[in-house]
């Protein structure tokens, strides 16, 4: 019998990812002239790659995602054990991770109750999109089945998300799409029509939501799906008033209030979610990503006990929730979110989030003294963006390919930082920050340095 042997040799490793692996989000062209980066190591903030070469991760896996740092063993630990105990069984039944995280969890979000486990992001908004599709039959007729969701905004990569999806080159060639989605405008003020305040422009955004819902006819519409603060579309965070007129609108058509957290979940903004940086009581919360800061895969759906009670019906034999998350049932997931819980609480981290947070902004705004290519800073916790503009008067974005070549100068540094790509047609220059709660100021002004070295080096 032949065995195949694997090779620790780093050639032999990039040889085989050239061959074999299809890489998300690249284009694979280059891998002929330039070979993949592994990356093959990591411990706090720090990664290293295949070459031996350390970087500082400034964007929690390049998708917003290990929260509390590489490394943590305790993590590691606890799901090795759980998976030998007991390492799946269908979500028909329970598990004791499953029940203790769910309990944990929803004692960090007053007013919702029910816990759907999944395990991915886009597989929770899926699980959303088809509970407000199923209460639109079972109590409406069937008609208050269609979903808003706001330009810019991003709810994931299957085709009833990208459905969902404001990011129109995301979404590109990979319709026809779901019927039932329809569009509302963005809230980024700094984009805001002209002659406004910011203020101002937060009610008419919040206004021009009202008349989508008027122009469908709100006997139609049974759910908006928000991010609490657009992430890949530009981190955009709400004007003043917004979200209270958002959730005025809400309750005057008897529409459930979706928010996808999958970004800004798990203290990412300085609270536990997004949502209570601004009063919000939503109907629903998605999440992924920061849940169990990549340690294990999974998502969660969490609903209010008003929602779960409309799937409540002995009469109809197809009045429950008729959906299943094969990996949903796998215990690794929850096992991981209760110590990764655990640490938040522990660390401090929801703190660390806003005062390191603070800090990033604040160079931010220094760079942008300094550099006239910086037309705004914004963001929230240790999640913030400065969107770059060739003329701060006319705010004509810098070329996706400039903002390209800041990044890879980053990079070439040893520090990963993010910028918005293929998503927005032309307004594809913001750069993205979002390190590790456990972010320090040193670790913070190593970032910044950077930047301000590659502004220059790239722009003059």
């Amino acid at each position: 019998m032949n065995q195949h042997v694997l090779s620790n040799d780093p050639a032999a490793i990039v040889a085989a990812d050239r061959a074999h692996v299809w890489h998300h989000l690249i284009q694979h062209k280059p891998f002929e002239t330039v070979d993949p980066r592994i990356i093959v190591e990591g411990k706090g903030l720090r990664v290293w790659d295949i070459m031996g070469k350390e970087h500082i991760d400034a964007v929690s896996g390049a998708v917003w995602t290990v929260n509390v740092g590489y490394g943590r063993k305790r993590i590691a630990d606890a799901v090795a054990a759980q998976l030998t105990k007991m390492c799946f069984f269908a979500g028909a039944s329970g598990t004791i991770p499953g029940a203790q995280f769910a309990e944990m969890l929803v004692d960090k979000m007053p007013g919702l109750d029910r816990v759907y486990y999944a395990n991915s992001g886009s597989e929770a908004n899926e699980k959303a999109f088809k509970m407000v599709r199923q209460i639109a039959h079972k109590h409406h007729g069937g008609r208050k089945h269609k979903i808003l969701f706001r330009e810019r905004d991003y709810h994931g990569t299957t085709i009833a998300n990208l459905s969902a999806g404001g990011q129109a080159e995301r979404n590109a060639q990979y319709g026809p799409f779901t019927p039932g989605f329809v569009q509302v405008p963005h809230c980024l003020a700094y984009r805001r029509w002209d002659g406004m305040t910011d203020d101002q422009f937060g009610q008419r955004a919040a206004d021009a939501i009202e008349a989508v819902i008027l122009r469908e006819g709100p006997d139609t519409v049974g759910a908006l799906c928000l991010e609490p603060m657009t992430a890949g579309g530009g981190i955009v965070t709400p004007p003043q008033g917004y979200w209270d007129r958002v959730q005025e609108i809400c309750a005057k058509y008897d529409i459930l209030l979706h928010i996808d957290e999958v970004v800004c979940g798990l203290g990412r903004t300085g609270t536990w979610f997004g949502y209570q940086q601004y009063g919000v009581k939503p109907d629903i919360v998605t999440m992924a990503k920061g849940v169990a800061s990549g340690y294990a895969a999974i998502s969660c759906c969490v609903t209010t006990d008003a929602v779960f009670e409309q799937f409540k019906d002995d009469t109809d034999p197809l009045s429950y929730f008729r959906d299943i998350s094969t990996f949903g049932g796998c215990t690794a997931g929850p096992t991981a979110a209760i110590e990764n819980m655990a640490i938040i609480e522990e660390e401090g981290l929801l703190d660390n989030s806003t005062a390191m947070g603070a800090h990033l902004k604040a160079n931010l705004h220094a760079l942008m003294d300094k550099h006239a290519v910086i037309g705004d800073v914004r963001g929230q916790g240790l999640f913030c963006g400065a969107e770059l503009v060739t003329d701060r008067a006319t705010k004509e974005p810098l070329s996706e390919k400039q903002v390209a070549a800041i990044t890879a100068d980053c990079m070439a540094q040893g520090v990963i930082i993010g910028a918005t790509n293929r998503s927005v047609p032309g307004f594809n220059n913001t750069l993205l920050f979002a390190p590790a709660l456990i972010a320090t100021k040193d670790d913070i002004d190593q970032i910044t340095d950077a930047v301000d070295r590659a502004l220059t080096r790239v722009l003059g």
